[in-house]
């Protein structure tokens, strides 16, 4: 990496902290979570490389114009149907990393993010992330620092599957993301306050 992208990203991830800093949270769960958050970046300059235990990553909840459907993806990891995101890996703008992720589990490439105040940023969480197989290796439980986007997309653009990610990729009235995961804990405290936000 270059001097001048290794300032790029330093100017870049100050300005996702201070974005954070700035984040109104919305409830318990959310205050406790931006703490959690400002302490890594804070404290550990990996924390945008998946290698840290605890590390950056981003998440894009998309729904369509009227705000009455969101699009899902079927997780194979989490056996279950999910929102979409992915792992900084070293990329201190999330907001491109969650368009990029929309578009590469999706097909989704239209979708603009709706502005929400400093950094756009929608919502924030810790994610445990349960130890599992991916592409043969075995990847070890770890948290997910992560940062949501809002967005809109068109129903009608075109979707399709990430087979090495997903198996199913479908438009679903709002409450059936709740109805639709298989993960407690994602339903109620993630779902559940994702879609109450839209009010």
């Amino acid at each position: 990496m270059t001097q001048a992208n290794k300032q790029d990203q330093s100017q870049e991830a100050a300005m996702l902290r201070n974005a954070i800093e700035a984040f109104e949270p919305y409830n318990e769960q959310e205050a406790a979570d931006k703490r959690v958050i400002l302490h890594a970046l804070d404290t550990d300059p990996n924390c945008f490389d998946r290698s840290a235990q605890a590390h950056m990553a981003c998440s894009i909840w998309v729904i369509d114009p009227e705000a009455t459907q969101t699009l899902l993806v079927y997780h194979n990891i989490y056996d279950s149907w999910s929102w979409i995101g992915g792992h900084a890996d070293g990329i201190c703008d999330l907001e491109a990393v969650a368009l990029r992720e929309l578009e590469e589990e999706t097909g989704i490439r239209h979708a603009r993010i709706v502005p929400r105040g400093p950094g756009n940023i929608y919502s924030l969480e810790v994610l445990t992330v349960n130890g599992h197989e991916k592409r043969g290796a075995y990847v070890s439980s770890h948290l997910h620092l992560n940062v949501t986007y809002l967005a809109i997309a068109d129903p009608a653009e075109p979707i399709r599957i990430k087979p090495d990610e997903n198996s199913g990729v479908r438009w679903v009235p709002l409450e059936d993301a709740i109805r639709l995961s298989s993960e407690p804990w994602i339903r109620t405290r993630i779902y559940r306050k994702l879609i109450d936000k839209l009010a």
